[in-house]
Formats: C-alpha cells, sequence, structure tokens
C-alpha cells in the first residue's frame, strides 16, 4: 500500500497537466525516447492527425519511438495507441515526418559521471538529433556507441544501459529489423527486473512496450501476453483506477477484439474510457479516439443505433473544444453523417455533409480530395433519397439523381486533378525522401476516383430505369463510366503500382469489372482496347 502510495504521488509531481486541447490536426508518427534515469519523467501529448485519413493521430515520455501513435518507456504516459484505425494502422509507414513534437534531450540526474557517461549523453542527443532527420543508418551507429558508452559508464545491469538498449529496439523497429529488436526489448526489460524488481512500475511500462512492438506485427498472443503482466503490474502498484491502467486495459481490449474475442473487447474498452472520464480526461483526445475505436466495434458488428450514440458524444466534444471552424469537427460530424446515411436517416445525414462541405472550402483548396470525398457523401444521400421518392414521386426522385451526378462530376474532377499534382510530384517527393506522403494521397484520390465512377454508372442506370428505356445514350455513359473506372485503375497498376495495390482501390476495381463485365459481355475487352490513357479523359454530363 505505501508503494503505491509513494509512486502515485511521484506522478502527481512529476506529470504535465492533462491538456484537453486539440492542436490542429498534428499527426505524430513517431517520437523518440530519451533516457531511462532512476526517475520518472512524464508528459501528456494529446494530438490528431486524420485516420482515414488516418488521420493519424498520434509522445514521448522517458524516451521511446512509437508506430503510428505513442506509448512509454520506463516512464508513465497518458498518449494513446492504435486507436481509430487500429487494425491498419500497426503496419502504416512509419514516416518520420516534420511534426514530431514533446522530444527533449537527456536530462539524467545519476551521481555516476566519467568520460564514458559523457560520451554516452553526446551519443544518445546526436542520434536523436540525426533520426529526427530522418537519418537512420548514422542515428544507428550512434545508438550503438551509446550502448556500448552506458555498459562502460555504468554498468552492465544499469537502467542506464536498459534505456540505451530501447532506444535502439525502437530505431530497429522503424527500420522494420523486428529480428535485431526485440532481443534488446528483453535485454531492457532484463535489466530492469535486475535493478528494480519484476513488479516495479518501471518494469511494467516496458512490457507494456514490448506488447506494443508485438502488436504492431500481429503477434496478438504475445502482444496479450505482455499487455496483461504489465496491466498487472501497474494495478498492483498504481492502483486500479490509474490512467496508467486504462491505457494498458484499452491495448489489450484492442487485441482481444483482433483475436475475435469482441465480447471481452469491449468490455475491457469501456471500462478504459469510463476510467479516463472518471479522472476529468474525458474529453482528452485520448478518449475520443478509445471512443472512435467503439464505434468501429458497434459499426463493424452491425449495432448502427449504438455506433450513433458514441459519435454525437464525440462530436458533441469536438464543438464544444475546438468549434465548426476546425477539420477535426468536420471528420467527427461526416463520421456520424455516414452512420445516419447508414440507418437510412438521410435527411440529418445530408444537412451534416453539406456543412462539412461548407466548412471544407474554407479551411482547404479547392481541389482538395477531402472535398471529393465529400462530394461523393453527397452524391451517395441524394441517391438515397431517389430509391425513397422513386415509386411515389418521380420527378423528385429525377432531381436527386441529377443532384447525385453534379456531385459526381465535381468529385471525379477533384479526383483527377490529384492524381495529376501525384505524378508530377513524384520525382520531387522522391529527392526529399517523403514518398510515403505521395503514396498515401494518391490512394486516397485513386480510390475516390474509382468509387465516383462506379457509383455515376449506377446513378445512370437509375435513370434509365426512371425513364423506362431499355438503352441509348444513357446506357452508353453507364458503360463509359465503368470503362473509365477500369482504365484509370490499370494505368496506376502500371505507373504506380504501389498506389493501385491497396486493399480497397482492388476491391472497387474488382466491383467496377464485374459490373462492366454484365453490361458489355464478351465485347468488354474490346471496349477496353479503345480506351485512352484516363487523365485524357473526360465524362460530359
Amino acid at each position: 500500500m505505501f508503494l503505491r502510495v509513494s509512486a502515485s504521488n511521484l506522478l502527481k509531481k512529476l506529470r504535465f497537466p492533462a491538456s484537453h486541447a486539440f492542436p490542429a490536426s498534428t499527426a505524430t508518427k513517431n517520437a523518440l525516447p530519451i533516457s531511462f534515469s532512476g526517475k520518472l519523467k512524464l508528459s501528456h501529448c494529446y494530438h490528431t492527425g486524420s485516420d482515414g485519413w488516418r488521420i493519424d493521430l498520434r509522445d514521448p515520455c522517458v524516451w521511446i519511438v512509437i508506430s503510428g501513435h505513442v506509448a512509454m518507456t520506463l516512464g508513465i504516459s497518458a498518449c494513446t495507441v492504435f486507436a481509430e484505425g487500429a487494425t491498419t494502422e500497426a503496419s502504416s509507414d512509419n514516416g518520420l515526418g516534420d511534426d514530431i513534437i514533446g522530444l527533449k534531450k537527456v536530462e539524467d540526474d545519476s551521481v555516476v559521471s566519467n568520460i564514458h557517461t559523457a560520451k554516452w549523453r553526446v551519443f544518445t542527443d546526436k542520434a536523436r538529433e540525426v533520426f529526427l532527420q530522418g537519418k537512420l543508418d548514422e542515428a544507428e551507429k550512434l545508438f550503438l556507441s551509446a550502448i556500448q558508452e552506458a555498459k562502460e559508464g555504468f554498468g552492465e545491469q544499469d537502467p542506464h544501459v536498459a534505456s540505451a538498449c530501447n532506444n535502439l529496439a525502437e530505431l530497429y523497429r522503424v527500420k522494420k529489423a523486428f529480428d535485431k529488436a526485440e532481443p534488446l526489448y528483453l535485454e531492457a526489460i532484463n535489466i530492469l527486473e535486475e535493478s528494480f524488481g519484476p513488479d516495479d512500475v518501471r518494469v511494467g511500462v516496458a512490457v507494456h512496450n514490448l506488447g506494443q512492438f508485438y502488436l504492431g506485427q500481429r503477434k496478438l498472443e504475445e502482444a496479450r501476453v505482455s499487455y496483461e503482466r504489465a496491466l498487472k503490474i501497474k494495478r498492483r502498484v498504481l492502483g486500479y483506477g490509474h490512467s496508467e491502467c486504462s491505457d494498458t486495459m484499452y491495448h489489450l481490449g484492442v487485441v482481444l477484439y483482433l483475436q475475435g474475442k469482441e465480447t471481452d473487447a469491449e468490455a475491457i474498452i469501456k471500462d478504459s474510457i469510463r476510467m479516463l472520464e472518471e479522472g476529468g480526461e474525458g474529453e482528452s483526445f485520448v478518449c475520443i479516439r478509445r471512443l472512435r475505436y467503439l464505434s468501429q466495434i458497434y459499426l463493424k458488428s452491425h449495432r448502427v443505433a449504438e455506433a450513433e450514440m458514441v459519435q454525437r458524444k464525440i462530436l458533441h466534444v469536438m464543438e464544444l473544444s475546438k468549434g465548426w471552424n476546425s477539420l477535426d469537427t468536420v471528420i467527427a460530424a461526416e463520421s456520424l453523417a455516414l452512420t445516419l446515411q447508414a440507418s437510412g436517416n438521410t435527411k440529418d445525414s445530408k444537412e451534416l455533409l453539406e456543412r462539412c462541405l461548407n466548412v471544407r472550402k474554407d479551411l482547404l483548396p479547392g481541389d482538395h480530395i477531402q472535398i471529393g470525398a465529400n462530394l461523393l457523401h453527397l452524391a451517395r444521400v441524394a441517391m438515397l433519397d431517389c430509391s425513397q421518392h422513386k415509386k411515389f414521386d418521380v420527378s423528385r426522385a429525377k432531381a436527386e439523381l441529377d443532384i447525385a451526378k453534379d456531385h459526381l462530376h465535381n468529385s471525379i474532377r477533384i479526383a483527377r486533378q490529384c492524381l495529376e499534382k501525384v505524378f508530377k510530384q513524384k520525382e520531387k517527393l522522391k529527392k526529399y525522401s517523403k514518398l510515403g506522403d505521395s503514396r498515401k494521397e494518391g490512394q486516397a484520390a485513386l480510390a475516390i476516383l474509382l468509387q465516383s465512377l462506379n457509383t455515376l454508372s449506377s446513378v445512370e442506370l437509375d435513370k434509365q430505369e426512371l425513364q423506362e428505356t431499355q438503352g441509348g445514350d444513357i446506357n452508353v455513359k453507364a458503360q463509359d463510366a465503368l470503362l473509365q473506372c477500369i482504365s484509370a485503375y490499370k494505368e496506376f497498376v502500371y505507373y504506380e503500382r504501389s498506389i493501385a495495390d491497396a486493399p480497397e482501390i482492388k476491391n472497387e476495381y474488382l466491383s467496377c469489372l464485374r459490373r462492366a463485365q454484365n453490361l458489355l459481355g464478351h465485347k468488354l475487352d474490346e471496349e477496353l482496347s479503345n480506351q485512352k490513357d484516363f487523365r485524357k479523359l473526360n465524362l460530359t454530363p
């Protein structure tokens, strides 16, 4: 009990005040660790980016580099990891980016001081610097030197050596050299166990990070075992209701969900959210991300009403904290709009999407792909309205199809413009090692283009049905939209396969292909051979 109170008091003294502000679209891809001294150094970092667009939303406490989001290493952090999009972000690119925040130089209160400890500090700080510049090979050499100097200056089994091992392990994780990273994680844990005992909170945090490492590789059983051990240690030392217990509980819930244990996962994730709310962090971005993940669980299990309730709560928090002059609020509203659309509430869905579109037009360039996606969503709502009215009000149904068609033409135009930029900027981005950003932008644009073309073909076929015709120009336009969808995909397979290989893009292509085969039959190959480069094609209203 005394140990628990002492640890809790230490955390209260060292932790920075929790921030409930949401910095505008800051995406932290990796945050580099600093050092393990006997003193815990803590910080809260709540920030966002885009998921889906990705919004990769994603801290460092006492030195750690984390994929996509953040975790803790021999220190305590309330930052989130693998919330929204947890099923994909673990394998996402580990770009270093220019938006890493909160990194600090080595600050060590150790009494030991000699030439080797001085070199350890210099190597560690320099490694941090070159890491943030994307010079991973140089950073690796410096981290290796830091380990050697820490061993000679502090001793083979000193916690500083554990810190140095963890730093190099995280670098190897970023480089995807997983076979080199795992032994270093384990060595760091062993040193800490020898130094502080197996039930020390620092051991618990290090084991949590090992779970994070396993989760990033989809080694789910190993991740589960690590998180369960970390949670047991944290609960014993810090108490059940501590935010650090909530953090590990959430990650354990994610692992259980990925293992197919949905009931257990939902319960533990909801419990982790409740703990944050009871601790006064219900409006923090950490809590928001967990709510988003919970809503995804509900949607995937077709519990639309429960997902809607969670998303309304998220939007309410975003409106209060950031207002509507923020893309973060727009993204929350759009998610709710899509859920409302799935439940058949087209009126409220349309109102939210129109408001999102207006805000995006104010905040973003006119050809930004998010505007194209927004227009695509509005087109689909219009098609649903058409379906609801076509039996009783044909004129209204036709008007909705015209609205949908107009939105789709604009969406297609924007997607094409974005793809043109990707082609033109490819060499420039390659020069500055930012091809990952270009690829993600290209994938988003190509996905919107294919979906818009596929949806446009549906609009044309619906118009044909309303006019009760059996062919003619309307049917030809539907075919043209599908053929252009197929041609656009094949164009990118040839010129930029990394963009076209995304699963959602392949699925959209296959959908277009099947529909084109149904419309054209054996004539499909002949029609495709007549198609030009998609960048030279234009659809006429």
